[in-house]
């Protein structure tokens, strides 16, 4: 493999993991959870009443969320606690601002026009 094409491939298989990433972010109920852990670790137990759906659905969020390295999991006793693996995916989540989303939906508005 040259050069060119090794950077290549390195570009893709970054890619897909980006992807992986917005995809897992990409449902509301995993954005719901990682805000509510962005300040402390929590048990599933208090998850569940927090995004207001039950507990398998949660716990199937919750692992596609392990699944991409963006939540950890903790056992305590027969506790399950979760927290967010690095606080730095708030700087992503948090570039999704109101000006943003009012500048996106405009040039929406504008190419339907």
């Amino acid at each position: 493999m040259n050069f060119t094409s090794d950077m290549h491939a390195q570009r893709s298989d970054l890619n897909k993991f980006r992807a992986k990433i917005f995809k897992a972010l990409s449902h509301p109920v995993r954005l719901e959870i990682i805000e509510f852990l962005r300040l402390e670790e929590k048990c599933v137990c208090e998850v569940i009443p927090h995004v207001g759906i039950i507990q398998p659905l949660v716990s199937r969020h919750l692992k596609i969320l392990r699944e991409c390295g963006l939540v950890k999991e903790r056992r305590e006793g027969n506790r399950r606690l979760y927290s967010v693996t690095d606080s730095r995916i708030f700087e992503i989540i948090d570039l999704v601002t109101p000006e943003l989303i009012d500048v996106l939906s405009r040039r929406i508005i504008e190419q339907i026009v």
